[in-house]
């Protein structure tokens, strides 16, 4: 099943999409950071990380292809994983630079926390980043997200230390951000 944003469409994997993720995890542009360096990933690596993975009914994590609707290219990627039923949930996001600042990055997001928070109901989303990625914190922030904890010059890159950030984004603060959607499941709390 796919998602539908104004923009994009968060669609299943398919092995041609592969050297996409090859693209992007190879390029620290495109990456928070990079746990291996130099980035050698190969399409190989790839197929066994992302394609090989057993199938569950109880699934805590899913990959998404973030594809242009009009032109069905292939912007990038978006994960979610780690979920803890009706609570929480990390997101992770890479786009392909000749998509940046074409709005494709907001739709795509916005799609996926619709689906997160909306759909699967969860109390709070998770992302990390590092302080130098000076564009994405700015859309995560756009977003709603709030820097949670900071963890000064842990990160090495191009060159300098820069700080690893946590963001997250709360339930109440996304469905204020959206009011054409009412919560559902409101306030447990209160309850």
């Amino acid at each position: 099943m796919a998602l539908e944003g104004e923009l994009t469409r968060l669609r299943e994997i398919r092995e041609e999409d592969l050297p996409v993720f090859v693209e992007l995890r190879n390029d620290l542009e495109t990456q928070a950071w990079s746990r291996t360096l130099p980035p050698d990933y190969t399409l190989e690596m790839i197929r066994r990380r992302y394609w090989d993975r057993d199938f569950s009914y109880h699934r805590n994590d899913a990959i998404f292809i973030v594809e242009v609707k009009e032109s069905c290219e292939v912007a990038g990627m978006m994960s979610y994983s780690g979920v803890v039923d009706r609570f929480e949930a990390d997101w992770g996001l890479a786009i392909r630079k000749e998509f940046w600042g074409t709005g494709v990055s907001r739709d795509a997001s916005d799609t996926m926390l619709r689906f997160l928070f909306h759909e699967l109901g969860l109390r709070v989303v998770r992302l990390w980043t590092q302080s130098g990625n000076e564009r994405a914190v700015a859309t995560f922030e756009k977003l709603g997200f709030k820097v949670a904890t900071r963890t000064p010059g842990a990160i090495f890159k191009g060159g300098r230390w820069v700080d690893n950030i946590c963001m997250d984004l709360l339930r109440e603060e996304w469905y204020a951000l959206h009011p054409d959607l009412e919560d559902g499941l409101g306030d447990p709390i209160a309850r």
